[in-house]
This record gives structure tokens, C-alpha cells and sequence, in this order.
């Protein structure tokens, strides 16, 4: 007989991520099968490329959800802050290949329709908009009794940019010796909520509005953090300097993401002293009893965005980012391997 495969502390909370790998590996043939004239990209992109027609420039789009952090926005009775996220993170997705978002549409599911609540959501989306440069063009409002948990909902998007054929970033340029620079997060970003909901709520007790140890913040303040968009400063890298690949940390954390954007033929080595952990990730791998490889595989442990850009070129990306208002760090280099991470130090 078989040996089971021992669950993950995630996989316990009720999130496979090997399962979904699996499940989206199964599935690549049948979606290859839809491709039409003008698709660039397949599973595995953080976007969508598409050839628009008749000009040199692409298409990227992104969708994407909120996830279970949804449910603490519902327990704290704060709703203008999702809405940020959601358009945020989509906007990352497709600034991974050069694009800048042109328009974003919404869908909004919820078990009874209510005014208050879908106001705060949608001041949230036209906030982030507004910061991103982007149109919210519309979006889908559906009430579902009896689907949706009650005084529950979910939040979904879309994003559309575009970028000159010129100008995109595929990683396929990275080469051995290039550096990682790292771009802090602003906490668990939309990422792993389930585990953490399950430390925090399920196994120590704690409320919304109860401390988060070790932060001086409450729970709703750290767990509702806004996914940081890194538009600014990264248009300002593209400006002056080559950016040969780039990677947002999302669900799969380090040792998922990076290597969507790496060639086969190098390695990431990402070098974990190079920054501080964030007190939040420290406590939920403590208090949560969650392994340290399983940790960055789950949240992003302080860092949204990595960018790879050539050695040379390193100091002056980093003091563009800072100009931007950001605080850049080297957080690794690229290395001769086999197209994974390698997690050091």
C-alpha cells in the first residue's frame, strides 16, 4: 500500500498547494486547446498576453480574488480596504511583464445584497484606481441566497494593461550572476489566510480587535494591511535601467513564484538574512507550529516583489526605488542551476 503523504500545516487549514499545482498541470492541455491567433502566453504566466491587433504593442490581463481575508474583513466590519487589494495585486500580476493597467472590472457575490458594505468595497476599488491610473469600467453585482455563507461575500477581479512588444518581461535575458533585489511587503498582502485565520482565531482564541503579539497593532490592523502595489517604483526602474525578470510573491510564496519567471538553466538563491522578518510571519510559524521551508511557501515573509536586474545595473535600480519611496535590499543572486530557489542563511 501507498504511503500517504504527510498533510502540510496549510494543507490542514484546508489549503493543498500541491493539489492546485497538480490540478492546473491536468488541465494546461485543455487550455492550450483554446488558444486563437494573438495569444502569446500559456498556464504559468502572472498574465495573460495577448497581441492586439494590427499594432506593437500587448495585451496583458489578470484575474484574480481576494480570498479568505475576506472573512476577517466581515468579522472587523471593514470593507474599504479589500476593494485595494484585490485591484493592487492584479496590477502587480501583469507589471511582472512591463504592462501598466489600462481598465479593471469587478464581481462582487454575496448571499443578500447590502448598500453599506458594497459602497465601502467599490470606494476601495475606485481608490486604487485612481492610484494605479487605471479605469474601473465595470464590473457584476450578484446576490445568491443560500451559495454564500450569510453576511459573507467574495470579491473578484480583472485587470487589462498593455505594453510595447519592445518592452516585455519574460525572464528569458535572466543570466548566472544577475541580483535579486527585494521590495518590502506591507504584511500577508492577500496570501495564506486560511493558516493564519486558523492560528489566530481557531487555536489561540484572539478577536479582531484583540493585540497581535509583538506588533502594538490589533488583529483587524495587521490581518487587513493593504496589498501594496509596486507600480511607481518599478516604472521608475524601467525608466533608466534593463529589468530582465520580475516576480510578485503571492500564494506559492519564494519557492513557487520566482521560478515562473527563471530560464532552466540558473537558480534563485535567495539569501534570508538579508532582511527582517516581519513580527506577524514570526509569530504565525511560532505560535502556529509551521515549519520554516513551508513558511516561505505560504506568505511572503516581508518581500511583494522581487526584481532581477544585472549586477552592474544593481545600485542605481536600488536608489531609483528608494527615490520612489520604496526600501529596496539585495536579497539574492542568480546562479547556475536547474530553474528553482534555493533558500539560504
Amino acid at each position: 500500500m501507498a504511503k500517504e503523504r504527510k498533510k502540510s500545516a496549510y494543507a490542514a487549514a484546508g489549503v493543498d498547494i500541491d493539489e492546485k499545482a497538480n490540478a492546473i498541470s491536468a488541465v494546461k492541455k485543455m487550455v492550450d486547446g483554446t488558444r486563437v491567433r494573438g495569444v502569446m502566453s500559456g498556464i504559468g504566466f502572472f498574465g495573460g498576453m495577448f497581441q492586439a491587433p494590427g499594432r506593437g504593442r500587448i495585451l496583458l490581463a489578470s484575474m484574480d480574488g481576494v480570498g479568505t481575508k475576506l472573512k476577517v474583513a466581515c468579522m472587523a466590519g471593514r470593507h474599504d480596504t479589500v476593494g485595494q487589494d484585490i485591484v493592487n495585486h492584479c496590477v502587480n500580476d501583469i507589471l511582472v511583464h512591463g504592462a501598466e493597467p489600462l481598465f479593471f472590472l469587478d464581481y462582487v457575490g454575496a448571499s443578500r445584497f447590502e448598500g453599506r458594505v458594497f459602497k465601502e468595497i467599490v470606494s476601495g476599488l475606485c481608490k486604487a484606481c485612481r492610484e494605479n491610473g487605471c479605469a474601473l469600467l465595470g464590473g457584476e453585482t450578484a446576490e445568491m441566497p443560500g451559495l454564500y455563507p450569510k453576511g459573507e461575500y467574495d470579491l473578484v477581479g480583472t485587470i487589462v494593461g498593455v505594453v510595447d512588444r519592445r518592452r516585455v518581461i519574460t525572464g528569458r535575458t535572466i543570466r548566472k550572476g544577475d541580483a535579486i533585489l527585494g521590495l518590502c511587503s506591507s504584511g500577508l498582502h492577500t496570501n495564506g489566510y486560511s493558516l493564519a485565520r486558523k492560528v489566530i482565531f481557531d487555536k489561540l482564541n484572539l478577536g479582531v480587535f484583540d493585540e497581535f503579539p509583538g506588533t502594538g497593532r490589533t488583529v483587524a490592523d495587521v490581518l487587513l494591511a493593504v496589498h501594496k502595489s509596486y507600480l511607481k517604483p518599478v516604472k521608475a526602474v524601467m525608466k533608466q535601467v534593463t529589468i530582465r525578470g520580475m516576480a510578485h510573491i503571492t500564494g506559492g510564496g519564494f519557492v513557487d513564484n520566482i521560478p515562473r519567471v527563471l530560464p532552466k538553466n540558473v537558480s534563485a538563491v535567495i539569501d534570508r538574512s538579508a532582511w527582517e522578518v516581519p513580527p506577524e510571519f514570526e509569530f504565525l510559524q511560532a505560535r502556529g507550529k509551521v515549519g520554516r521551508d513551508e513558511m516561505y511557501r505560504v506568505f511572503n515573509m516581508g518581500v511583494g516583489m522581487a526584481v532581477i536586474v544585472r549586477e552592474p545595473e544593481a545600485e542605481k535600480a536600488m536608489k531609483l526605488i528608494r527615490q520612489a519611496g520604496e526600501k529596496p535590499f539585495r536579497m539574492g543572486v542568480i546562479e547556475k542551476g536547474d530553474g528553482r530557489v534555493r533558500l539560504v542563511k
